[in-house]
């Protein structure tokens, strides 16, 4: 859907305003009902109803063991908040720990080993095995030659120089590369 590019008028624009607060206000309301049904339906669920005796003596009764049970459940809450503050104070004691510990021991800055390949692999493997690993002396040795360049084909450096001066030299270097 494509809106005009005109602005909207004030009437349009409230009236588009009331829509949706309207809607909003309706999808409130339901919601508002819906969790009181929630509600009621948890409740009968998970909650017995109360048979309550005619006698004073029986409601007092069942005051005495409503009474009982809520201390009992305070105990068993009272016990249950000490262990966790117990476990809180290791953690907080263990934290501080951990953290003196890592200033302690820093770690050492490590340093570069030459190692021959017979070494490392003695190390690796101990001092059963013995294993040779001089590969140098497969390798042949190679003389390098020094090239050098005879006088002649060089000649003399100036008149290069000349030659290659100005565009007949450009066009004969052009002509010889090619």
């Amino acid at each position: 859907m494509f809106m005009n590019r005109k602005k909207m008028t004030s009437s349009r624009r409230h009236h588009l305003k009331s829509l949706v607060l309207s809607i909003a206000f309706n999808l409130l309301d339901a919601e508002a009902k819906q969790h009181v049904t929630d509600k009621e339906s948890h409740m009968s669920e998970n909650c017995p109803a109360l048979d309550l005796p005619g006698s004073v003596q029986e409601l007092q009764d069942l005051c005495k063991k409503l009474h009982q049970q809520i201390d009992k459940v305070d105990e068993e809450r009272y016990d249950m908040e000490a262990k966790v503050a117990k476990a809180d104070k290791e953690i907080e004691d263990l934290k501080i720990k951990v953290i003196d510990l890592k200033g302690k021991f820093k770690k050492p800055a490590l340093k570069k080993v030459r190692m021959s390949a017979d070494a490392m692999l003695q190390a690796l493997l101990g001092s059963k095995h013995k294993v040779s690993m001089d590969l140098r002396a497969n390798l042949k040795q190679v003389k390098k030659e020094v090239k050098e360049e005879s006088v002649e084909q060089v000649g003399d450096w100036r008149k290069n120089i000349e030659d290659k001066a100005g565009m007949d030299g450009r066009k004969k270097m052009f002509e010889s590369e090619a």
